[in-house]
């Protein structure tokens, strides 16, 4: 066993953190975070970490720049008031689709921003659905890969339902995590092929598969400016699909997206709370489950020295 298990949480999703506390039958960390008035981010840890086992939780969502810092700050606070293991928790991680050089004299963001984590002092860092699996490399330090299919799993059984329902890939890039998805719910697989002219900007050229009469659950791993899944959605119901769901981890929902997905075909758009969701705006059809219960068994395991690979099967 390791020393007292603590748990601080940065600003981007305290909600979450309160979640994951209450399983744990701890209280959220005292901190104080705060700002000067040029922007720069003060942090301070109000508690004894001596030899503790700490877990700090923060997505660094948006503001991506403002959330990486803190959680930084927070490790780097934690390291220098001699905590013994300084846990990174970061449901979503940021830059991660900065993980390859598609072209020359660009940075290799989701690599830097693993230096800097290890580099403030982190241990270890817990995630979910990175982008990229080949980011868990990217680290010197061991990087637990939490999935969250199988709470949207979860949700489609209980809710929903799968009586002729097909699983559809986004994306040609996201095909393998769609079959896993598709595979858990016993469905057959469609894939929207598209193509980027532009970053963010997406058009769909052909679905591949049967969608006709089905019930279509359109699978990504985040929705940002959701036009991936709002030409998707179109796609699928102007070649015969009768329902259509969108289900995604991470709702980045960035710009006009909830406007793009107030108007998209979609029954019902299933995210989880990786990234809070407290302005939902037009998106009356937005469910929004719940990672907490995923992450404090994993925490749960790490503090107690367990497998955390053995959480899925």
């Amino acid at each position: 066993m390791r020393g007292d298990l603590i748990i601080f949480s940065g600003t981007a999703n305290p909600a979450l953190t309160r979640e994951i506390c209450d399983i744990e039958g701890v209280p959220v960390g005292a901190c104080d975070i705060a700002r000067f008035s040029d922007g720069e981010t003060r942090v301070k840890i109000n508690r004894n970490v001596r030899g503790a086992d700490v877990y700090i939780l923060q997505p660094t969502c948006s503001p991506v720049n403002e959330n990486l810092a803190e959680l930084l700050f927070l490790i780097d606070a934690c390291r220098r008031a001699s905590a013994d293991h300084i846990n990174a928790v970061i449901p979503y991680y940021g830059y991660g689709r900065q993980d390859r050089k598609e072209e020359g004299r660009v940075s290799l963001s989701a690599k830097l921003v693993a230096n800097l984590i290890t580099t403030a002092g982190a241990d270890r860092v817990i995630t979910v659905d990175l982008h990229a699996g080949q980011i868990q490399g990217f680290f010197d330090i061991p990087v637990d890969h939490l999935l969250a299919q199988p709470i949207l799993i979860d949700y489609i059984n209980e809710h929903i339902g799968i009586d002729d329902g097909v699983v559809v890939s986004a994306d040609v890039g996201r095909v393998k995590r769609a079959r896993n998805f598709a595979e858990r719910l016993g469905l057959p697989l469609a894939i929207v092929d598209k193509r980027r002219p532009a970053a963010n900007v997406s058009e769909v050229l052909h679905v591949i598969g049967d969608v006709e009469g089905r019930t279509a659950f359109i699978f990504d791993d985040m929705i940002d400016t959701a036009g991936t899944i709002y030409n998707a959605a179109k796609a699928v119901v102007e070649h015969g699909a009768q329902r259509v769901f969108a289900c995604c981890t991470h709702g980045v929902l960035s710009g006009n997206a909830r406007e793009r997905l107030a108007e998209a075909p979609l029954e019902k758009i299933i995210v989880t709370n990786t990234i809070p969701q407290n302005d939902p705006g037009p998106l009356k059809n937005l469910v929004v489950c719940s990672v907490a219960p995923m992450i404090a068994e994993a925490i749960n395991r790490v503090h107690t020295h367990r497998s955390v690979s053995e959480m899925f099967g």
